[in-house]
């Protein structure tokens, strides 16, 4: 069976830092590119971050371009994403998502296999 966990999330100060991780079991991960995408109450689920099987390309929403990290480790089935300078515009359910068989991340979430429960990201101002 096939599981994502999201952890790390929660209440931080405009400006302020947060690293979330998803576990992954149930599959081999250097078959899977990974992404995180995030939701706000009342809009479509919007991509923020994706990385290659191995890490070695990374791709960025516009809006988080420059401030978050995506990075992964393979051998611990863990894919990271560091949040910096946040801003209340950050606020959302962040998820996590399994895409393959496939090298390259996809910014379309219906391109994605399997998805975690999310953790709540609140940033106040």
């Amino acid at each position: 069976q096939v599981k994502l966990v999201e952890s790390g999330g929660g209440l931080v100060q405009a400006g302020g830092s947060l690293r979330l991780s998803c576990l992954v079991s149930g599959l081999t991960p250097r078959y899977y590119a990974m992404a995180w995408f995030r939701q706000a109450p009342g809009k479509e689920r919007e991509f923020v971050a994706g990385i290659s099987i191995l890490g070695e390309r990374t791709d960025y929403g516009d809006s988080v371009k420059g401030r978050f990290s995506i990075s992964r480790d393979n051998a611990e089935s863990t894919v990271y994403l560091q949040m910096n300078s946040l801003k209340p515009e950050d606020t959302a359910v962040y998820l996590c998502g399994a895409r393959g068989p496939a090298r390259d991340w996809s910014r379309e979430v219906n391109d994605y296999n399997y998805w975690g429960q999310g953790t709540q990201v609140i940033v106040s101002s």
